[in-house]
């Protein structure tokens, strides 16, 4: 075999002009394939479907964010033990959040067994109770921080900090949406009081900007502030002002195809343009049954607005959004409109389980009745759970507590009607198979068919994902 001439040598022989003549051309070639690449690449919808990266189970998510920190010992948590020693010293050392230990305190609410599976839950529930033998249990949840805001992005991003992407944007940028006139990430806050942090809960962070949650409101008959024409904006003068604005853009970009910040905001505005049509249609429930809006709790003060909102995120799902994230609560602060019982647990865990209860339990149930379970997962958690000591001596509420809490999920290629994990006899921390976020991440991706360590994008010379460097995929609670 005759080696490559040497390009080197000092003469140009006929052998070595054509060998650098078919490189040169080659190269050329191969950059106008790549060019043609890009630019293909740029004018598919950034929401189009991208392929998991193995069989998935799931195809789209509802998260509902109960903000404030739920009191495991007193929803799906029950101790025993707790009741016995009600009143007494807990013998443990309580680091607690705002440094005011009181004595060991029994549930306030009673608990029994319910369904086929026998789960235990307390009166504070009675419609989610129905649904039991629905749901995956994680009782070993533990936390980074009892602080709201940084547990809260925790919860929703896997990092303490801000800045960097939701779980909802990774999930859009891994497969993008099943509608192309719908966002792939919708956010739907509780109308009372958006969460502590605010959008930050839903950034994109570092990955591209469309990939953030698109927040509606379930108050008012406008879902999207400022997306519905002026009234008196005739249709003919705003398809005019579309068209004249598509040219000039469409011009700008032939004279610089290079601009990638163009082409980004010219699919946002044809999906604005799209947006106007689907999105209406899409949050229009005057058209539901009215057995429908009583299952969802529309008929009560107390649980409509979240039970809208709960109704929404079935619509949204059922036209291919492929992330949904409830907010039940808001802020801390007075007054109290979030499940933060520091005062009196009793007393607020009532008041927010009446906005929560029935709507949460008429989504599973319309769900699985419309064999939308069978593909969707809904994922239920809270920051942190309560401690099982007053805040105080003589207290009635109870403080923040990273150590122990509890979440579920229903749906698609889960365990249904089992729990995974326990906390200790009085529910102060973890006593077997402890789980974080990073790993309910982690399996909450592989049930949409993406490896968590796969799912990366280079930011600031690190490969980043979801999950940091940590998470496993609880393969116990898998089907």
């Amino acid at each position: 075999m005759n080696p490559l001439p040497n390009p080197c040598a000092d003469t140009l022989d006929r052998r070595r002009f054509l060998w650098e003549s078919g490189a040169g051309l080659g190269s050329v070639a191969l950059a106008w394939l790549m060019q043609q690449e890009s630019r293909a690449a740029e004018a598919t919808s950034p929401y189009a479907p991208k392929p998991s990266h193995f069989p998935a189970k799931a195809k789209r998510v509802i998260h509902i964010c109960a903000l404030g920190g739920v009191s495991h010992v007193d929803t799906f948590d029950f101790k025993p033990e707790l009741e016995k020693r009600d009143g007494q010293e807990s013998g443990k050392v309580f680091d607690s959040f705002f440094g005011q230990p009181g004595r060991l305190m029994k549930s306030r609410f009673a608990f029994r067994q319910h369904g086929q599976s026998g789960r235990w839950l307390s009166e504070l529930l009675p419609h989610l109770a129905g649904c039991v033998d629905d749901l995956t249990f994680i009782h070993s949840m533990h936390s980074k921080s009892a602080n709201h805001t940084p547990a809260t992005f925790l919860m929703n991003s896997g990092f303490t900090l801000n800045g960097f992407p939701s779980v909802g944007s990774w999930i859009s940028y891994g497969l993008g949406s099943e509608n192309q006139n719908l966002p792939a990430f919708v956010v739907l806050p509780d109308v009372r009081q958006t969460p502590s942090g605010g959008p930050i809960n839903w950034s994109a962070g570092f990955l591209p900007a469309v990939h953030q949650g698109v927040a509606f409101t379930s108050r008012g008959p406008n879902p999207i502030p400022d997306l519905r024409t002026p009234m008196e904006t005739s249709a003919e003068s705003r398809r005019a002002s579309i068209d004249l604005l598509a040219k000039l853009n469409q011009r700008h970009q032939a004279s610089d195809p290079s601009d990638n910040a163009l082409a980004a905001r010219i699919r946002a505005y044809e999906l604005a343009a799209q947006m106007q049509i689907s999105v209406p249609e899409a949050v229009g429930i005057d058209g539901e049954s009215e057995a429908t809006k009583k299952l969802y709790g529309l008929d009560d003060a107390a649980s409509a607005s979240f039970g809208r909102n709960c109704l929404l995120a079935r619509r949204l799902i059922e036209r291919g959004t492929r992330f949904v994230q409830l907010f039940n609560g808001g802020q801390f602060g007075q007054p109290r409109i979030n499940w933060d019982g520091h005062e009196d647990v009793r007393k607020n865990h009532l008041d927010q389980a009446a906005t929560m209860d029935k709507p949460l339990a008429g989504l599973l149930k319309d769900l699985k009745d419309r064999g939308l379970l069978k593909d969707t997962v809904v994922l239920w958690t809270t920051e942190f759970g309560r401690t099982p000591i007053t805040q105080g001596i003589g207290g009635q509420g109870r403080d923040h507590h990273q150590k122990a809490f509890t979440i579920f999920a229903a749906g698609a290629g889960l365990r249904a009607g089992t729990a995974f994990g326990a906390t200790d006899d009085i529910g102060f921390e973890v006593a077997d198979k402890p789980v974080e976020f990073y790993d309910i991440h982690a399996t909450l991706l592989h049930l949409l068919g993406i490896d968590h360590e796969r799912l990366t994008y280079y930011h600031n010379g690190v490969n980043r994902r979801l999950t940091d460097v940590h998470g496993q995929v609880i393969k116990e609670v898998l089907s």
